[in-house]
């Protein structure tokens, strides 16, 4: 493949949501391509883990918020590489077919991707009920409001990225107006004076920076930095995708950063270490302590749209994976049939909504909590994939175009799978809830393993890690 096809493909508007390469549309604008990649990091849970993290870490877990930083941004570098180099909207799957065989793609993608959603999102789900059942109780039936923002959010989807670009950058400004609003006054003081704690303060000490032990806190603070790479299923809408995908990515963790650090740092000046590590939704106490009365409805408005943006962008993005899985024979036919009038994949879109929506409907939050940290066990494996296919087609392949390549090379990716490995052996907060996650996790790659290799060697007829480089 020639320089030129690469970049005439990489420019081209020829994604599942154009159908067709001769009638293109809207491209995707650098902004919204900054609110699908902070919309899927910035969720209520982002931010309990942002509150509980500075409770019980102060000085250390800022430390280790900068080194969940580094490690995502090497995560951007591998994906921004691979998404480049294949700009299609396979994302993961496709990069991984071309690297290291098909069976690694499927498990991949839907270890990494597809139980993630099944279980993370009802859980934010679960958190809006929660929020709104403070701020108006007994206003609306449970599970009434969060149900009701699936369906009309799958909607959107459904009829085009014009109207999915435009939903998200609206939840996108609310929220980070919201949250930049909350750290600001926060960190100054500029609603209403710090109040004395009633409680422990957090003690903002380097001791625990110098003896190593915030090291334990990364696997807290990378909650808040994962998350990125959803723009890549997008490449093809996206406005000058080899410019902008490396740049937005890097830029979204950047801002992740300064936002999550003063939010952390501002909610230390108003609750006590207590509060931070066992309140249910601590950052709405952080927001009444903050604003009175009406911080209740700025957590409210925070909590919606952060779960509304995230689901916004799942069902974006990872319908576009199953799409293009489904292109490449590694997933039912089905799931690339797309609109003949919006050219979006909408039995991909149905299918991802009904996974999120049947977990929703039949479990409990509390039932979800440790499935919850298994399935992001799992999304870890995406990151350690994404940095094994830079390896192996930098060897494989080192004469293909390459409109970006990572720095340092091949340092971001060996410390890359360092790091996600460590944080995978440390994903838990007791040795008792460590010993069923491993269980839940090794019970969903089994499960995932058994199907994909089904698939591969009986429905493909492909050897299992049998390299696709067509």
């Amino acid at each position: 493949m020639s320089q030129t096809s690469v970049q005439s493909k990489t420019s081209s508007f020829v994604g599942s949501v154009s159908g067709s390469s001769s009638t293109p549309r809207k491209k995707l604008s650098f902004l919204t391509m900054m609110a699908i990649c902070v919309g899927v990091v910035i969720v209520q849970g982002s931010m309990i883990s942002a509150t509980q993290g500075v409770g019980l870490g102060g000085m250390g877990f800022l430390a280790a918020l900068f080194v969940a930083f580094v490690l995502a941004q090497f995560n951007a570098m591998s994906f921004a590489e691979l998404s480049l180099m294949f700009p299609t909207a396979g994302t993961l799957g496709t990069y991984t077919q071309k690297a290291i065989g098909h069976f690694p793609a499927i498990v991949a993608v839907f270890a990494g991707y597809v139980v993630v959603a099944m279980l993370a999102l009802p859980a934010e789900m679960f958190l809006v009920d929660a929020v709104i059942g403070k701020l108006l109780p007994g206003v609306f039936p449970e599970k009434l409001l969060p149900g009701a923002i699936l369906i009309l959010l799958t909607i959107a989807n459904l009829v085009g990225a014009d109207v999915f670009a435009k939903v998200q950058n609206f939840l996108a400004f609310i929220l980070i107006v919201a949250l930049v609003l909350l750290g600001l006054c926060g960190v100054t003081g500029l609603a209403q004076p710090f109040p004395p704690i009633s409680g422990t303060p957090v003690v903002w000490s380097f001791s625990s920076v110098m003896d190593g032990s915030f090291l334990g806190l990364i696997v807290l603070a990378m909650w808040l930095m994962v998350g990125s790479e959803y723009i890549c299923p997008m490449i093809n809408e996206v406005y000058q995708p080899e410019r902008n995908i490396p740049r937005v990515m890097s830029l979204s963790i950047l801002a992740m950063l300064v936002i999550f650090t003063a939010f952390a740092i501002g909610a230390s000046y108003y609750l006590s270490v207590e509060t931070l590590t066992t309140s249910p939704l601590p950052y709405v106490d952080y927001a009444s302590a903050v604003f009175g009365k009406a911080g209740l409805l700025i957590a409210a408005i925070m909590g919606i749209t952060a779960t509304c943006s995230t689901i916004n962008t799942v069902v974006a993005a990872i319908p576009r994976m199953l799409q293009s899985m489904a292109e490449n024979g590694q997933a039912f036919p089905q799931l690339k049939i797309t609109s003949k009038r919006f050219g979006t994949p909408w039995v991909a879109i149905l299918f991802i909504s009904g996974v999120i929506l049947l977990p929703f409907l039949f479990f409990s939050m509390d039932s979800l909590i440790t499935l919850v940290i298994a399935a992001s066990t799992s999304w870890l494996l995406a990151y350690v994939v994404a940095h094994v296919n830079v390896l192996v087609l930098r060897r494989r392949l080192p004469d293909h175009p390459r409109p970006y390549r990572t720095p340092f090379y091949p340092l971001p990716q060996l410390i890359g799978i360092i790091g996600m490995a460590y944080l995978a052996l440390n994903n838990s907060p007791s040795p008792e809830m460590t010993a069923v996650v491993y269980k839940l996790t090794g019970g969903i790659l089994l499960l995932v393993s058994v199907i994909g290799a089904l698939w591969v060697k009986f429905s493909m007829k492909r050897k299992l890690f049998e390299p696709d480089l067509d």
